[in-house]
């Protein structure tokens, strides 16, 4: 098989605008990684009470099995997972992997390798943007966890514990259970206002398909007005362009989004990131979503930056699928965090796919792909098959 080594030693470009000798400024990082799949030892189902309110997220929860037996359903629901259609009732749906990430699984999934997990994902995290900041990121967005608890386990780990991390968090209609998710230092950012989006597709046979949803954060960042967006768009199955409409989809709810936050307030800096299962060039980020591939490509009419756009050209990959080099794990910003210097407000500084060589698989077939937790059913004791990705940026001390 033939070995993807280059593309990993191509990980750092970065976007510098006059950088003045000497000058003090004050940075954050600003990043996100695909955790592949953390999931706790303990098989359980989404549930949702629609007899209080629907509509709040709250009442949509992660439950172990074993505990379904205290809680009183109204139905076997098998109809659509809509928030309109469940209003008055509480139902059940038993998650795809449930019994995939427990003892009795082949995976034989235990309390040992969960640790071991949640310590790989922890390091991961505290280092990331750490050559530049000297600390851990003010940011993080997480892919592939399970329920709020797995979070609530990694932020506590040892070398996170101390940075404060808050949560924010929704559980998705996702048929495999996995959600997305931020976690933000609490003295750094403060939410103001965060909700879920829906990407509503559906397959050839006109059934809903579902997939993980959009979570949107406002707040402010050392008192600048900021919006997150993070994302993990649909996947390939079944070939990239019979896929593709999947994302075009979640590529409108995107770029909705956005504009919308652009339309309440013109000064508030966007940050849309994730894994979007597609390149800089494809359709879904380049046309419907309208991220532009240079600072000078930037207008009224497209406001949003790539900022991965330069790396995928110098042939940057965050992952490699049979042998095919991709850089799905992107950030897109708003033009008004682009500057030719250091301002008193936040711009970016730095733009990374973060491929330290403990992330890299040395040995064997996969040589040079990202060192993966699993190998089929096999815990491999390693870290994610994506790199992760992350953006400083810099202003002025005040």
């Amino acid at each position: 098989m033939r070995k993807i080594v280059s593309f990993v030693f191509l990980m750092t470009f970065c976007f510098i605008f006059g950088q003045q000798k000497g000058q003090l400024r004050k940075v954050a990082t600003i990043g996100f990684m695909n955790v592949e799949n953390l999931w706790d030892t303990i098989a359980s189902a989404d549930y949702i009470d629609g007899t209080k309110d629907v509509s709040n997220p709250a009442f949509h929860r992660s439950v172990p099995l074993d505990s379904l037996k205290y809680l009183e359903t109204t139905e076997e629901y098998y109809g659509e997972w809509r928030d309109d259609l469940l209003k008055g009732k509480k139902v059940v749906r038993k998650q795809i992997l449930a019994d995939d990430f427990t003892y009795n699984s082949p995976k034989n999934w235990n309390t040992k390798n969960y640790n071991i997990k949640i310590a790989n994902q922890a390091k991961v995290i505290a280092e990331m943007g750490a050559q530049y900041t000297k600390t851990a990121p003010v940011i993080v967005g997480l892919i592939e966890v399970e329920n709020r608890q797995v979070i609530e386990d990694l932020i506590k780990h040892p070398l996170l514990v101390k940075y404060d991390y808050g949560i924010i968090h929704y559980n998705s209609y996702d048929a495999r259970g996995i959600d997305v998710a931020i976690i933000y230092q609490k003295r750094r950012f403060t939410p103001s206002n965060s909700l879920k989006k829906e990407i509503k597709i559906y397959n050839d046979d006109g059934k809903r398909a579902y997939t993980r949803d959009i979570i949107v954060a406002t707040g402010f960042l050392d008192n600048e007005k900021v919006a997150f967006f993070m994302n993990h768009w649909p996947a390939r199955s079944g070939g990239e362009a019979r896929s593709l409409p999947r994302r075009n989809a979640a590529a409108k709810v995107l770029k909705q989004q956005m504009d919308s936050v652009r339309l309440q307030d013109p000064t508030a800096k966007l940050f849309a990131m994730g894994d979007f299962n597609d390149d800089p060039v494809n359709t879904s980020l380049k046309n419907i979503l309208g991220a532009v591939a240079t600072p000078k490509d930037l207008s009224a009419e497209n406001p949003y930056l790539n900022l991965m756009y330069p790396l995928f050209k110098r042939g940057v990959a965050s992952l490699a699928y049979q042998d095919a080099p991709n850089l799905f794990d992107q950030i897109v910003v708003s033009g008004n965090l682009i500057s030719n210097e250091v301002g008193k407000e936040y711009s970016v500084y730095k733009t990374e796919v973060f491929a330290p060589p403990y992330l890299i698989n040395r040995e064997g077939n996969w040589k040079g792909y990202p060192l993966r937790s699993w190998n089929g059913d096999q815990f491999t004791g390693g870290y994610s098959d994506h790199f992760p990705a992350f953006v400083v940026v810099q202003r002025e001390v005040q």
